[in-house]
């Protein structure tokens, strides 16, 4: 059976439509409504999220879909998808592609690195590549449109004979939940791992201080940035090295600590030699009380839709603990490491 596109359209959107015949000329394509949903409907498939929102965001058929796939958290089993959401004001666009992303990957769906295009109401949000490509920005719309329908419909997500994890946190180590939890996944995975545990707390991180690109790129082909210091030193070079990437997110105030947040914004000196596509994403979230979801699609907004990670499916282990300590007695903790651990393993070495 050739394999084909799986379109899924979601909301009005007439300038989306007018766009497709060009973007997806030559790629094979089936169009499935929400309306044809099943458990085994969408297993396998290779797909791209069609979502139109007007001017006060996504329909309530979108937020239907999202709670069937957070219904049926098999349903996307070995599914490949990308996103595309067309928005009617400068709003709400983003936000779509977050709650989607993290529904869809919590029912099983990989994405790749940068699943999400967006078109704004103005296209403003194009204006940058637009110049670079020397195209319109409608044009540039559609070409970003093609380019991530490519990519879904090829893409073959990569195994590792002996990977390279690279755990990631800014914690107190004697205190955190989250510092706990990452090393209880990392004495679950087989002896042929190499893992690496890298925190940031002790390290003097400076954020990002928005050089221009000119600049920014001077600094990244002598392998460091304005700041310099650990990012440089130690960090950086881990993430180059890796295989797979651990983020150890603790939740503090509904996001990522400020040492984490540091990290993602002087990730912009790695990107510019290289991407990281070739690189998966996991996490582990812990909220004192609650907002896991809203730190777990940080994570992703970041790091996937931003920095070009891949994001695998199940990417991400939520748990709800304050008091230092507790999340040891958190019932079913343990069987909940052991199935995150193997869904690592599996992902990292494309074993069923």
């Amino acid at each position: 059976m050739k394999e084909t596109l799986t379109l899924i359209p979601m909301g009005e959107s007439p300038r989306l439509n007018a766009l497709l015949g060009q973007a997806l000329e030559g790629i094979p394509t089936e169009t499935l409504t929400p309306e044809e949903f099943s458990q085994n409907a969408l297993a396998g498939r290779r797909i791209l999220f069609l979502i139109g929102t007007d001017e006060f965001g996504p329909s309530p058929a979108f937020y239907a879909m999202v709670r069937w796939f957070r219904q049926h958290t098999n349903s996307l089993d070995g599914a490949i998808a990308g996103v595309v959401v067309d928005g009617q004001s400068e709003l709400y666009t983003k936000c779509a592609g977050r709650t989607l992303v993290l529904a869809a990957n919590l029912a099983g769906c990989l994405f790749p690195g940068k699943p999400l295009v967006e078109g704004t109401g103005s296209l403003y949000n194009q204006h940058i590549l637009a110049k670079n490509l020397g195209l319109t920005w409608e044009e540039t719309y559609a070409h970003r449109i093609r380019e991530l329908a490519q990519r879904v419909f090829t893409f073959a997500p990569p195994a590792f004979e002996r990977p390279r994890l690279l755990m990631i946190h800014a914690s107190d180590n004697s205190r955190s939940n989250t510092v706990w939890m990452g090393r209880e996944v990392l004495k679950r995975l087989p002896a042929h791992f190499s893992c690496d545990e890298l925190c940031l707390q002790n390290g003097t991180i400076q954020d990002c201080r928005g050089c221009s690109y000119t600049a920014c790129l001077h600094f990244a082909q002598q392998h460091t940035c304005f700041y310099g210091g650990v990012i440089n030193e130690d960090v950086l070079p881990s993430i180059e090295a890796c295989d797979g990437m651990l983020f150890l997110c603790p939740n503090y105030n509904d996001a990522v600590s400020a040492n984490i947040m540091a990290l993602f914004n002087r990730l912009t000196s790695l990107l510019t030699q290289r991407d990281l596509f070739d690189k998966y994403l996991f996490g582990i979230v812990v909220s004192g009380y609650s907002g896991s979801d809203l730190v777990a699609q940080q994570l992703l907004g970041a790091m996937c839709f931003n920095k070009t990670a891949m994001l695998p499916p199940r990417f991400c282990l939520m748990q709800t603990a304050n008091d230092p300590g507790s999340a040891k007695t958190m019932p079913g903790i343990g069987e909940r490491l052991t199935q995150f651990a193997d869904n690592l393993v599996a992902v990292m070495q494309q074993k069923s």
